[in-house]
């Protein structure tokens, strides 16, 4: 079925002024009010392609799910043209990880990123912790491909509370700068980019003397060094996640706008929940700063989804006036009805259409920049071919059994899937490079083929481990653990994809006894190798996914692990187990993968009720 392009856009020339922040101070001559305009996205890893997903709309026959396309960069291209087409003071900031979460990474370590980041032109970009997720060196290999631009102006890299020590391939290099002063129509305007600290810092891989000095006096020595220039329209671009933005405005002098990333923060209005969508709050945030003065805060969820559009009107003294805009979810115009497969008629896409304008929904239904699909066409061609990569060679049949049962699969054994096992595994192993991970929990349903004994290329994996997860650290206590396994057991009686894996804990289940008291046994594999009692008073360090961890698939209580308990590692989950894969091939090149001992299995003894 053919698209539908309902908006035709052409990128205006702009005339952009880049300059160093150490300039003379300047004394503002405009009396009338300024408006800006800040095009942006964040977290985008790396994911350049356009999805599938279903939203709700009501076709005559009350809500249904409809199939859609959604994202891709070369959407994303399409609306920033257009927002620059309509707005001559127009600033375009990506507020970091745009690297690691998909194949385009694993190919070329990031020069795809470069390229479509390069095509677009951003005016700055702010570095992430997943931007340091391949050392110093990685980094820099990324940061050189951004060099290689078209623009007018270059692309500025801001990150102000990091400093490169003397390992460091990017020391006393001047690629990241700590802020910078752009202007539009006379107007000069402060960047200063902030990078999260201890997540870096712990979470990543950046070089050990590479330091992350704490956010808040970092970012305000900036504003008060550009204040003094005579600067007095200050935008901090972090990527430290929504809720800390919120704090830090309210700990600040003279910020006037945040533009965040991090958290993958959807910011809408509260009738996104009607086709399906869930927004955190509004799109802006408008809170004060310590001054009690107007701070626009904004963010624009992630992996090429939306792009935000912010509107702020200064007064003649640089004080916010107002901020308004929008998050655009960026939508295809190929549509089909889930129940029964039948593509929509142009009669039922303008219907749709219709109702999304009616109820103001920031839902945007655009053609891909042609320009985009052409730049992105080549590292397209490569990824094709990279999935049929052989990674690994299964030495035996790995059998795929979302729990134990007393008749199991031909091959299968009574304890589980070994495939479902190994996965917990290797997200354990892979764990413990980011954080001191003491076992990780994975549900069997979430691992969804058989692996035959023989080559394992990367389609074969991305079909085991199709959905779009990342990998998460949660910081529990021994009693929240073992209830997250009798909310999976209990979970698992109305769907059995909920059973739990794990590696590094093993039990026994009684599934004749009530919830609460179906786990027993527990024990957990210490420094030794050896395994002990589990102490449910203790806390542990906990690998798992973030469709887990949001307490999906009846894992009630990680819902429930907040704030400095949690952090979002980032790392794919097919990359999770491709990187074991090569961990393996790299430590033992003349030996396939086996299955685990049977020692390793999480579930030891399995009794069973009738089912």
């Amino acid at each position: 079925m053919k698209n539908i392009a309902f908006f035709f856009v052409s990128l205006l020339p702009l005339g952009l002024g880049l300059t160093a922040c150490q300039v003379q101070p300047i004394k503002n001559k405009n009396t009338a009010p300024f408006t800006l305009t800040v095009a942006h996205i964040n977290d985008h890893h790396s994911h350049l392609d356009e999805e599938q997903t279903t939203l709700k709309f009501d076709l005559g026959e009350g809500p249904e799910n409809i199939l859609i396309n959604r994202g891709g960069i070369a959407r994303v291209a399409s609306m920033m043209k257009q927002i620059e087409q309509k707005d001559p003071n127009v600033i375009k900031i990506h507020a970091g990880d745009a690297i690691t979460g998909d194949l385009y990474f694993n190919l070329n370590q990031g020069l795809a990123d470069a390229a479509v980041m390069n095509q677009i032109c951003f005016d700055s970009f702010t570095l992430g912790n997943h931007e340091f997720d391949a050392k110093d060196v990685g980094l820099k290999f990324f940061l050189d491909g951004l060099q290689q631009s078209h623009c007018k102006t270059p692309m500025q890299i801001l990150s102000a509370n990091v400093t490169f020590g003397p390992s460091s391939a990017l020391y006393q290099t001047n690629l990241v700068k700590k802020s910078v002063v752009i202007e539009r129509q006379g107007q000069k305007i402060g960047l200063v980019g902030i990078t999260i600290a201890g997540k870096t810092k712990n979470a990543s891989q950046p070089n050990a003397d590479t330091i992350f000095a704490e956010e808040i006096a970092t970012a305000q020595a900036q504003i008060n060094q550009l204040k003094a220039q005579g600067i007095n329209k200050i935008i901090l671009q972090t990527h430290v996640g929504y809720e800390r933005d919120l704090k830090i405005a309210a700990q600040l002098n003279d910020v006037d706008v945040i533009i965040g990333g991090d958290s993958h923060t959807l910011l809408g209005p509260e009738q996104l929940k009607t086709v399906g969508l869930d927004p955190v709050a509004d799109y802006p945030a408008v809170v004060k700063n310590k001054q009690g003065e107007k701070v626009c805060i904004a963010q624009a969820w992630q992996y090429n989804y939306a792009v935000g559009e912010l509107q702020v009107s200064f007064d003649p003294q640089g004080k916010v006036l107002n901020c308004g805009g929008k998050a655009h979810i960026l939508l295809g115009t190929d549509m089909q009805r889930v129940q029964s497969n039948i593509s929509l008629t142009l009669q039922q896409k303008q219907q749709i259409q219709q109702q999304v304008a009616t109820m103001k929904l920031p839902l945007s239904f655009i053609a891909p920049d042609v320009q985009m699909q052409q730049v992105l066409q080549p590292h397209q061609v490569k990824k094709k071919t990279y999935v049929e990569t052989v990674v690994g060679t299964a030495s035996e049949a790995f059998c795929s059994q979302t729990r134990p049962t007393k008749q199991p699969k031909e091959n299968c054994l009574t304890y589980g899937g070994d495939i479902q096992q190994l996965v917990a595994y290797a997200m354990l192993q892979q764990a413990k490079k980011y954080f001191l991970a003491d076992l990780s929990i994975q549900n069997g349903g979430g691992v969804r083929i058989d692996i035959p004994q023989g080559p394992i290329n990367v389609a074969t994996v991305y079909q085991l481990l199709p959905f779009k997860n990342i990998l998460v650290q949660l910081s529990m206590t021994g009693h929240e653990v073992k209830d997250t396994l009798e909310d999976a057991l209990e979970g698992a009686n109305t769907d059995i994809g909920a059973y739990p894996y794990t590696a590094g804990l093993r039990w026994e289940v009684d599934m004749t006894k009530p919830k609460g008291q179906r786990v027993q046994n527990l024990q957990l594999k210490n420094a030794s190798g050896q395994y002990q009692s589990f102490d449910l008073n203790r806390t542990y360090q906990v690998a798992t996914i973030d469709f887990l961890a949001r307490g999906s698939n009846y894992y009630t209580t990680l819902s429930k692990i907040h704030n400095e308990r949690r952090k979002d590692i980032g790392l794919d989950y097919a990359d999770i187990f491709l990187n074991y894969l090569n961990d393996l091939k790299q430590s033992q090149p003349n030996q396939g993968v086996m299955r685990l001992p049977r020692t390793e299995y999480s579930t030891q003894r399995y009794i069973t009720q009738s089912y």
